[in-house]
């Protein structure tokens, strides 16, 4: 990018995160930031919230604090634009689609929010011992199911395949109305990733 900052669009899940992670420290990066959406946990999230999480955590335990004076920054200028949530976020190997799912985990590791990536950007900044954030925005809400059909459109690298999702559809056509929904959801932290993207630099010391 123009400012110097590094970028790799990875797709889902931590493997892929971990190789794009990893590239961008090959590639020279002193600082890793997460970028990107995630699921509610906690129902007092709205879709579209922004979310600058203080720590991220495993189902298997392990917990990854993100650097605490970059946040606050980039906290602080986000803020006086549009409110910004605290709290842990949850990296999970597999999607949470169910309402009671979300329930469960939410109660289960006081996450407020479940993404796939987090954690191994987290890991991989860890081993360099360099500077980590988190930058996500909710895109499901916790009272919101995702459709199968979203799931079964993903190939083993991450990426959503349109044909994919058109067979699960094919097979299932009552998850229209809900992918519709998610569609919308989508535009709306689309938007909060613009608006974050217009406010805040992502540059860990300035």
């Amino acid at each position: 990018m123009s400012d110097g900052t590094l970028l790799a669009v990875s797709g889902i899940g931590c493997t892929a995160a971990s190789r794009g992670a990893h590239a961008l420290l090959d590639a020279g990066a002193t600082a890793l930031a997460s970028w990107g959406m995630a699921g509610g946990l906690d129902p007092a999230l709205a879709a579209g919230a922004i979310f600058l999480p203080s720590q991220i955590v495993g189902l298997d335990g392990i917990s990854v604090m993100t650097a605490r004076h970059w946040r606050e920054r980039l906290a602080g200028a986000v803020s006086a634009h549009r409110p910004v949530a605290g709290g842990k976020l949850l990296t999970s190997p597999r999607a949470i689609a169910s309402v009671a799912d979300k329930a469960a985990l939410f109660a289960q590791t006081g996450a407020v929010a479940v993404d796939m990536e987090s954690l191994a950007v987290a890991q991989a900044a860890q081993a360099r011992e360099l500077p980590f954030i988190a930058v996500r925005v909710i895109i499901d809400r916790a009272c919101d199911a995702l459709p199968a059909a979203v799931a079964a459109a993903a190939d083993h690298a991450g990426h959503l395949r349109l044909w994919r999702l058109i067979g699960a559809l094919t097979r299932s056509p009552a998850q229209l109305a809900p992918l519709i929904r998610l569609v919308r959801r989508y535009r709306s932290a689309s938007r909060s990733l613009a608006a974050l993207a217009r406010v805040g630099s992502l540059a860990p010391h300035v």
